[in-house]
């Protein structure tokens, strides 16, 4: 099995044998008969999510939930070690791939069930990759929309089809989908890439070409620790689940960085989230769920917050003395931020002799010397998963196995200073976690229409609406429902 696969590959790079395995099944909780990677996508809405951007249910060309699960394997039973480092008796652990599917869409199922009346957009139409005029599919990111008019603008596009792309091309992330004019994909092929490299430059965005699946990418460890200096006592366990009496402190903004803290809280940790004057913009997101922004609550509910203005010197030294009374400090700040404010893994250690000090980036460790953003669809692009023969997903897949690689790496430097007193620097990616998913999908995804709704072969349902699937009480024990819908946590300790 895949999963297991994964998570035996993750805990023997980060040096742990582990006493508890955690079992992997492919339904769980879900009250279904699923056999394989197929099934999973097509019954818990990865095939409906992924499939949004080309108007119709479609498999990953990835096995996708399968490795998210093994990811979760891996965390269940760094956690498991450590809860009985601490004197808890844990024996067992189990998790499933139906489980990791339902985290994976967790965003997009919270925003299709919340209780804001609120039209959901998203459509299929023209979307990226783009093609140079040799033909070559390449992906452009910019945050901002002055980058997004000065590169359109460089390549005489029509004011009215820039202008018309933006909102799509930015809530590309929130929705799966990107309608774009057509006339912006007519325009880039009239250009070869050199040019295209050099408009993107002048115009302060990014553009990579998409790699072929004969290009083999940089491999790169998933995740890696380093020592820091000084000692930390050891952390007696309180009961419950396994991180309980564990305090996390996290700066982080986004789906990576939050996605660490939540599997962190998930697993009973304490995690204070720290947010700028005002609070995160993320909130105020639509659609609103209570009087926050689902998407927001699904990676941040259960974390305390505070506000505290970084950029001051009273609010570092607030910071400091915050993670002096934590185990760990996670952020994913842009590179070079960390020393810029003077809060660097060895800065914080000193404060917090046996920190877990965590930084989830974009592309560490590959030596670019001028990097270009580290988003998912980038990362998506130059690490292979939207090879030609695999299509490019707009589901945010790097993101979210970017905060779990990274949440692992957390755990086994938890794990690993409770055995030695070491604190640790724990440093991975979106890049670096794009390698933990395996290349070859293990099936087709084929699937027949049957009284009008589709079905794979074995007669599994293709999801087609994340509302009717949070309604289908066969889901009822891996779904939470407040003022929305989110996955339970997806594991279970004995």
């Amino acid at each position: 099995m895949i999963a297991e696969h994964v998570a035996a590959g993750l805990l023997r790079e980060l040096g742990v044998a582990p006493e508890v395995w955690c079992d992997v099944d492919w339904a769980g909780p879900v009250e279904m008969t699923l056999r394989d990677e197929s099934a999973v996508q097509a019954a818990c809405g990865i095939m409906h999510v992924h499939g949004r951007a080309s108007g119709g249910p479609r498999r990953l060309g990835v096995d996708y939930a399968s490795a998210v699960a093994g990811v979760l394997a891996a965390q269940a039973s760094l956690a498991a070690e450590l809860a009985r480092a601490r004197g808890a008796r844990i024996e067992s652990a189990r998790t499933s791939v139906a489980q990791a599917a339902l985290l994976a869409v967790g965003q997009y199922l919270a925003v299709a069930t919340t209780d804001d009346d609120w039209d959901e957009r998203w459509e299929p139409g023209e979307r990226p990759p783009f093609r140079s005029r040799e033909g070559i599919r390449f992906e452009l990111e910019t945050l901002h929309p002055e980058g997004w008019q000065r590169f359109w603008s460089a390549l005489d596009a029509e004011q009215a089809d820039i202008a018309a792309g933006w909102w799509p091309f930015q809530q590309r992330f929130a929705t799966a989908s990107c309608s774009l004019p057509p006339g912006l994909l007519t325009r880039t092929r009239r250009f070869p890439l050199r040019e295209l490299l050099r408009a993107a430059e002048d115009a302060g965005v990014s553009v990579l070409p998409v790699r072929a699946e004969r290009d083999q990418p940089t491999r790169v460890p998933a995740v890696t620790l380093h020592d820091l200096p000084g000692g930390a006592p050891s952390h007696p366990w309180t009961g419950g689940r396994p991180l309980e009496g564990i305090v996390v402190v996290e700066s982080t903004r986004r789906i990576q960085g939050p996605m660490v803290g939540h599997v962190l809280e998930m697993l009973g940790a304490d995690v204070v989230r720290v947010e700028p004057p005002g609070g995160d913009p993320m909130r105020g997101i639509p659609p609103i769920s209570g009087d926050v922004s689902a998407r927001f609550r699904v990676l941040n509910d259960g974390k305390r917050v505070t506000e505290i203005d970084l950029k001051t010197a009273a609010g570092k030294e607030e910071l400091r003395e915050l993670v002096s009374g934590s185990d760990a400090f996670a952020h994913n700040w842009a590179p070079g931020r960390a020393e810029q404010y003077g809060l660097d893994a060895d800065d914080l250690a000193r404060a917090r002799p046996g920190l877990v000090h965590a930084w989830s980036s974009g592309w560490a460790p590959l030596p670019w010397p001028d990097p270009p953003l580290g988003t998912d669809f980038l990362v998506q692009a130059h690490s292979g998963l939207a090879a030609p023969d695999r299509a490019p997903s707009l589901m945010t897949l790097t993101d979210i196995m970017g905060g779990l690689v990274c949440a692992t790496g957390v755990l086994a430097a938890l794990l690993r200073r409770e055995r030695t007193g070491r604190g640790a620097r724990v440093d991975s990616s979106l890049y670096s976690a794009a390698g933990v998913i395996p290349r070859k999908p293990s099936g087709s995804g084929r699937f027949v229409w049957r009284d009008g709704r589709p079905v794979l072969p074995d007669g599994t349902p293709v999801r087609t609406d994340l509302r009717e699937l949070a309604a289908d009480p066969r889901f009822k024990r891996a779904l939470t429902r407040t003022t929305h819908t989110a996955p339970q946590p997806p594991w279970e300790f004995a």
